[in-house]
């Protein structure tokens, strides 16, 4: 079972990355929850879901300590630092997110989402990005991934799909740069 958060502020994706990430798990056969939570402000407030992915069926969709916690904002990253378990990790977007006090009992990765998607001239795709990394450390397939964004884009133009999906690759590149345990 795999519990995540995703967090940020409204506009910045994480919503639709989670979406994604759930959609392309329950492609996969996986049990899934996926838990939006923003403010009514939506743009610029808070946003965040939880998303648990499991072999067996999910009792409920609040994690209380979650294994990975993405964090593209600075508030994010201190609202959900504690929400980590033990072992778990905090993925945070490094140019935005600059105050880390760390803890010794979880590891940290810092990837600056925003200028990865600009090496496709496209920034507002940061989420895609993080889509990608997450789908390859959690081992979903591409495949899958792809899947979910020609479900979700798939009345718009082929130019946003071809741009998210550049995103993805990107984002499986550098998790690929992840040193294994």
């Amino acid at each position: 079972m795999h519990k995540l958060i995703l967090s940020g502020y409204g506009g910045q994706g994480m919503l639709l990355c989670g979406q994604l990430l759930a959609y392309a798990s329950m492609k996969e056969g996986k049990q899934i929850t996926w838990f939006p939570t923003y403010g009514a402000e939506v743009r610029g407030g808070a946003a965040y879901c939880s998303v648990v992915i499991s072999e067996k069926a999910v009792g409920s969709p609040v994690i209380h300590k979650a294994d990975t916690v993405v964090a593209c904002s600075q508030p994010a990253f201190d609202k959900f630092h504690s929400l980590v378990a033990e072992g778990g990790q905090m993925i945070y977007h490094s140019t935005i997110v600059k105050n880390i006090e760390k803890r010794a009992d979880i590891n940290y990765l810092g990837v600056d989402f925003s200028a990865l998607a600009q090496t496709i001239r496209f920034p507002k795709a940061a989420n895609m990005v993080a889509l990608g990394l997450l789908g390859e450390l959690l081992g979903i397939s591409r495949a899958s991934v792809s899947e979910g964004l020609q479900f979700k884009f798939g009345g718009k133009s082929a130019q946003i799909i071809e741009i998210n999906e550049k995103a993805v690759d990107l984002g499986i590149i550098e998790a690929k740069k992840i040193p294994r345990r």
